[in-house]
């Protein structure tokens, strides 16, 4: 699929199959999705653009790479986004945060908003929405159209996990968005969950259900 990324690396695919596991605690559950979060955003990161800093080593002074332009912004969809948003923040702890608060009608599926916050200037920062699950799209795509409205033009989508028929959605709506996800999974079953899945990430993180 064109503008999609899987991460395949063994120490992702390792940690997901134990977060897909039933009987993995809200403990581990939670551990894993902060470690597998890390490795993620290493990926999503990858081509940041770098310049230079004149600095001075023990040894003698040097040019040395450093990131260029603005801090990146992290835009947590809430609830479950938060999972990724704390690993993400250890690897980039200068970054800023912007909260979507969204929540799916179990009925109609679609995504309800209650709360959005995030910082100004987004038009010049590149911005990463994070969200486990890429299912229906419905909360994806009603994120990425908030941080649209409040400027942001480079935007990236990172999940745990994505079904086809969510890709297929997302990319229908947001062309222009990168999609990097941990796995690919077969399909979407009738209430909306990913299949094989791991279950209603939120719920297993946080232990509510």
């Amino acid at each position: 699929m064109s503008h999609v990324t899987v991460v395949d690396h063994p120490l992702v695919q390792h940690k997901l199959s134990i977060m897909r596991d039933k009987d993995t605690s809200t403990r581990g559950f939670r551990t894993l999705l902060r470690e597998i979060s890390l490795l993620l955003c290493y990926e999503v990161t990858r081509n940041l653009e770098l310049t230079t800093k004149r600095i001075e080593t023990p040894m003698q002074e040097m040019d040395a790479p450093t990131l260029k332009g603005k801090k990146l912004v992290f835009a947590s969809i809430l609830r479950a986004g938060n999972g990724l948003l704390e690993g993400m923040l250890d690897l980039v702890p200068s970054a800023r945060v912007a909260h979507v608060g969204l929540y799916r009608d179990h009925d109609t599926l679609e995504a309800i908003e209650y709360y959005y916050k995030a910082p100004e200037d987004m038009s010049d920062r590149l911005v990463i929405a994070v969200d486990p699950m890429l299912a229906t799209a419905n909360s994806a795509t009603a994120a990425i159209d908030k941080l649209k409205q409040s400027g942001a033009k480079d935007i990236r989508f990172l999940c745990l996990l994505a079904a086809p028929e969510g890709i297929a959605a997302f990319q229908e709506q947001h062309p222009d968005v990168p999609i990097f996800t941990a796995a690919i999974d077969e399909r979407l079953n009738e209430q909306g969950y990913i299949v094989p899945g791991l279950g209603d990430a939120g719920d297993r993180m946080y232990g509510t259900k």
